[in-house]
């Protein structure tokens, strides 16, 4: 049977770069797929973690040398499922793209012998997928039972936030998610996530490891947790138990400062949740929330700018509110806020002197900025960041702001982000207590900027000169005294045409 397989697709095999639509006509719908351009050395694993998510594997055919596999799913409509969610978004096997499309075959029938791996790996999936023991041999495949329903879940290349809701829109597609923590280590999100179920921890397991959650970025890696159960103490941004909706929100404080580096505070998502959380921005928005992953050098090139990340829809202007109205001028959030974007306009309110509206160039910089500056503190105060429902900040007529409440940034030479493929883009990192200093003047050594760093309130604990002494580290000792430093030492004027450059460093001294 297989020999006839072999010769019987070649006919309808369509071309690469033949368009989607004349793919799809070749065949009638058919519970059999037959995919193309496989990576060479691709397993059974892998073409079956194609399918997974659409409904049970029931048999698999792999011709090695020819890099093309026929996968039969056990209905019909399992299979048309896969076949139009992949029209939407390009499969994708070890980073490059395959084709799929209906096969003129109904059903595979394989030869046992030539097919007795994929039938040994089929068996062990399909064990665990009915949540039984494997009887076929173990060695083959690495599918033993799996060992919990709670996942651990790193996001790499974070140019963008993931929030709780993100990450619940994206796994519930594997089955009942029960609880989620968020928490940031070594500077990284992470997640912790429970299934109600380990088999539906393990689809999700192989189908989104390695993944990306937007376009070229954010990317999983998921393991298995050591943890079998979740302890979750309160529902909000940073942590839900969704099976008990009475629990406290808590303060919304973490003791942790780290964890409000990332996502919203749990009223702020409201106000723009309703079309699914980020679902304007997320690729995965399509075919019910899977993901559309993109390849490194994608990633690498959205780093560098020159992939806009779809965050359209998404409004520039952003609210900060509990700020310390003796201390905060729009100049202050102008630099704070132009760490993550180019800041058009800022605008005090003038009856709510604690709040503050801040324009950036788009969407991204403004989630990007939100993502990273919500519940920071500034000048003694823990601000909050929301996306706010204006477009635009309004300049006020000539004359009425005598109070110098609102200015304009449009035509700033400071905007960090003005030049696209700019090596600032590959330079944004959470606030962190150790700033990075460049463009320094020659003949400024280590004890004039201690001195200088020193004035801004702070303490510095650490300082280290680069090989050139025109870039530097510099360590406070908390994050909130590197805010402060660099709010007022950004474009220092050192004399000679020189102005001191500061951001946030991911290094330590």
């Amino acid at each position: 049977m297989s020999s006839r397989l072999n010769c019987g697709f070649s006919s309808h095999s369509a071309n690469g770069s033949d368009s989607k639509k004349q793919r799809l006509e070749e065949s009638p719908p058919s519970r059999v797929l037959h995919i193309r351009k496989l990576p060479n050395e691709v397993s059974e694993t892998e073409v079956i973690a194609l399918g997974l998510p659409f409904g049970k594997v029931t048999n698999i055919l792999m011709l090695k040398g020819k890099n093309q596999a026929f996968l039969e799913l056990g209905t019909e409509e399992a299979a048309i499922t896969m076949v139009n969610y992949y029209t939407a978004v390009t499969p994708q096997v070890r980073n490059s793209p395959v084709f799929i499309q209906y096969s003129n075959h109904k059903e595979l029938k394989t030869d046992s012998a030539l097919n007795q791996r994929a039938q040994a790996v089929l068996q062990a999936v399909s064990a665990v997928q009915d949540g039984s023991s494997p009887s076929s041999d173990p060695g083959v495949l690495d599918l033993a039972p799996p060992p919990s329903p709670v996942l651990r879940i790193i996001i790499d290349n974070m140019f963008y936030p993931v929030t709780l809701d993100v990450l619940q829109q994206i796994f519930s597609k594997f089955g009942t998610v029960m609880k989620i923590i968020t928490f940031t280590k070594n500077n990284q999100f992470q997640a912790l996530l429970q299934f109600s179920d380990p088999v539906n921890a393990q689809q999700a397991k192989l189908s989104l490891d390695g993944q990306n959650i937007y376009n070229s970025c954010c990317t999983l890696r998921i393991d298995f947790s050591k943890l079998v159960n979740l302890n979750v103490k309160y529902n909000n941004d940073k942590s839900r138990d969704y099976t008990r909706p009475d629990l406290p929100t808590g303060d919304g404080e973490s003791t942790n400062k780290d964890h409000s580096l990332l996502g919203t505070p749990s009223g702020a998502l409201a106000s723009y949740s309703s079309g699914g959380g980020y679902s304007s921005s997320l690729s995965l928005s399509q075919g019910g929330g899977a993901i559309s992953p993109l390849s490194a050098a994608a990633a690498a090139a959205a780093a560098a700018g020159r992939v806009a990340l779809s965050g359209s829809g998404v409004s520039g202007v952003l609210l900060a509110s509990n700020l310390n109205e003796e201390m905060v001028t729009p100049q202050s959030l102008f630099t704070l806020f132009g760490v993550y974007g180019d800041v058009q306009r800022v605008k005090i309110l003038y009856n709510k002197k604690d709040s503050a509206l801040i324009q950036l160039s788009d969407g991204n910089q403004a989630q990007l900025a939100m993502s990273h500056l919500n519940g920071q503190k500034v000048f003694g105060k823990v601000m909050r960041v929301t996306l706010s429902k204006h477009q635009t900040v309004a300049l006020p007529r000539e004359g009425l702001d005598d109070q110098l409440l609102t200015k304009d940034f449009s035509g700033s030479p400071l905007h960090r982000f003005k030049k696209p493929g700019s090596k600032n883009f590959q330079n944004i990192f959470p606030p962190s207590a150790t700033l990075h200093l460049s463009n320094i003047r020659d003949g400024v050594g280590e004890e004039d900027l201690r001195l200088l760093f020193a004035n801004s309130g702070g303490t510095v604990k650490a300082f280290k000169f680069f090989q050139d002494r025109k870039m530097a580290l510099i360590q406070m000792t908390s994050v909130e005294e590197a805010i402060q430093a660099l709010m007022d030492l950004h474009n220092y004027d050192m004399g000679g045409n020189h102005h001191l450059k500061v951001s946030f460093s991911k290094s330590t001294i």
